[in-house]
């Protein structure tokens, strides 16, 4: 069951919204510097406030929402060292290279802190 979802502000649409409320989970994504209110009651509302009172690194670090920035971080991290497709042509030897990738980009992680 998932019970939170984190996006960036991208995903802050009524439609994902509907999504993430159709699964029964809450949504964590950071509103739009110029956002305005939704209608009375909607879970966006206290997202919205709380920016605009805390400020938007504030508000992130209020909800925990640094993963979803981190885990931003390592994707572009990995498309830039490894490129964004796979060589492999089966589904076993993508798995395996995928994984060898990873394992790179984990390494290369540790070295740089």
């Amino acid at each position: 069951m998932i019970s939170s979802v984190e996006a960036d502000g991208a995903y802050g649409t009524r439609g994902c919204y509907a999504e993430v409320v159709a699964k029964k989970a809450d949504a964590v994504i950071p509103p739009r510097c110029n956002a305005l209110l939704w209608e009375d009651g909607h879970a966006r509302n206290s997202a919205v406030i709380l920016t605009k009172h805390l400020g938007s690194s504030e508000w992130k670090k209020y909800v925990n929402n640094h993963q979803c920035s981190l885990a931003e971080t390592v994707m572009y991290r990995y498309k830039q060292l490894m490129g964004d497709k796979l060589v492999s042509r089966g589904f076993n030897q993508q798995h395996t290279e995928a994984v060898i990738k990873v394992k790179v980009l984990n390494l290369s992680i540790k070295e740089s802190y």
